[in-house]
């Protein structure tokens, strides 16, 4: 894998236009994009899911992830979420992370994240719990960022507003 491609995750709590913002912004500047793997596999669940479920999903999204990375002929990549949700997800409804993404945390860093802000209103979704604990959650992604020392940005706004100050903030850390 080349470790010069840059890698920036879109994250945040539910409903918060992560999926069509990065696949807006991958499309914008013309570079590959990472789907959301938990989205998929959750689809496809017959009963409530487990540790060994999250784990799976771990492993499903770094698999995809790694499979952009070996194929895009661009520079940086965008990741419709991270494995750091699994993380979210398993302590939020399971009580604990698996070791296994603990240990993957710090060694699998992106570049940037930007992390969508709660200001959109909920929509409705099948695979989506908590539609009156987004500013919680909110929280809960500012917190797991600056345990990670990570870099990023909280986007708002509506509609055309939300992408722009998405680019922007993309351009800045590009240095464009």
């Amino acid at each position: 894998m080349n470790k010069s491609i840059k890698k920036i995750a879109i994250v945040g709590p539910e409903s918060t236009g992560k999926s069509t913002m990065s696949q807006l912004l991958a499309k914008h500047y013309g570079v590959s994009w990472v789907p959301e793997y938990a989205r998929y596999y959750c689809e496809n669940l017959t009963a409530p899911y487990t540790l060994q479920d999250e784990v799976n999903m771990y492993y499903g999204q770094v698999a995809l992830e790694d499979a952009i990375l070996t194929t895009t002929k661009s520079n940086f990549i965008i990741c419709d979420t991270t494995f750091v949700t699994v993380k979210i997800w398993s302590d939020e409804m399971l009580g604990e992370t698996p070791k296994v993404v603990l240990d993957a945390l710090p060694k699998r860093p992106y570049d940037l994240y930007l992390l969508m802000d709660i200001d959109l209103p909920w929509q409705d979704d099948p695979l989506r719990d908590f539609p009156n604990q987004r500013e919680y959650f909110m929280e809960v992604w500012h917190k797991e960022l600056k345990a990670l020392d990570a870099k990023y940005e909280v986007i708002g706004g509506l509609g055309a507003l939300r992408v722009e100050n998405a680019i922007k903030a993309v351009d800045s850390f590009l240095g464009q």
